[in-house]
């Protein structure tokens, strides 16, 4: 079941919550869920080099909340500190947003915490033609060094160049990934190397959210 079911997907409601917070009648469902995803897409696109992880999304009456989780905050505010009111802008001009837009900045203190830093990490690596087993022992050092209690990590394709595309996965610590009530962060990106593109999946445990109880002990 692990390996058929996206992690987030599969504990929203038990350990994660969801990345859009927003109620709507149908009519308009589709148009907002279109909308949140032009919005991290821009976002994403022209904040590509800030180490973003997370956006949240929060619609209130007649105002749009993101939420910007990133380890480079300066990049997004600019020298001149107009970075915020920049992308303001664009994203009411470009995409035709006619709320209010609020950015929050919320600094990542631990980058090597998230998974979807780690993978866009690796992801660069591979891309500068750096050997993939070496870059997979670097990165659970670098996991291991952030006190992460489990990772697995898996990459496919035609790895260092192979004729024949195949898939390598490494794990350290506990991965439990049936385990509803474990945290698990996960994230999925893509290398475009000169020999084909890779696909990279990290998955980290990062502890369980629902303490067991003396009565389910026994």
């Amino acid at each position: 079941m692990g390996q058929k079911t996206h992690p987030t997907g599969f504990r929203i409601g038990i350990t994660q919550e969801h990345k859009s917070s927003w109620f709507t009648p149908m009519k308009s469902y589709s148009l907002f869920i279109e909308q949140d995803y032009k919005i991290r897409s821009y976002i994403e696109k022209k904040l590509s080099k800030a180490s973003i992880s997370v956006i949240n999304i929060d619609r209130k009456l007649d105002q749009i909340e993101i939420s910007i989780h990133t380890a480079r905050p300066g990049l997004i505010l600019g020298k001149v500190g107009n970075g915020i009111t920049e992308i303001r802008n664009e994203l009411s001009k470009k995409l035709y947003v006619k709320e209010k837009v609020r950015i929050n900045i919320i600094e990542i203190k631990e980058p090597d915490k998230e998974a979807t830093l780690l993978a866009e990490w690796i992801t660069q690596q591979l891309e500068k033609r750096i050997a993939f087993r070496r870059v997979l022992r670097q990165a659970i050092q670098r996991a291991q060094k952030a006190n992460i209690n489990g990772i697995k990590i898996q990459i496919s394709g035609r790895l260092n160049g192979a004729e024949i595309a195949r898939k390598e996965w490494i794990r350290e610590g506990r991965v439990p990934l049936q385990t509803l009530r474990a945290n698990i962060d996960y994230s999925y990106k893509r290398a475009q190397t000169i020999y084909g593109i890779l696909g990279i999946k990290v998955w980290l445990f990062k502890g369980e959210k629902i303490q067991i109880t003396e009565i389910e002990k026994n």
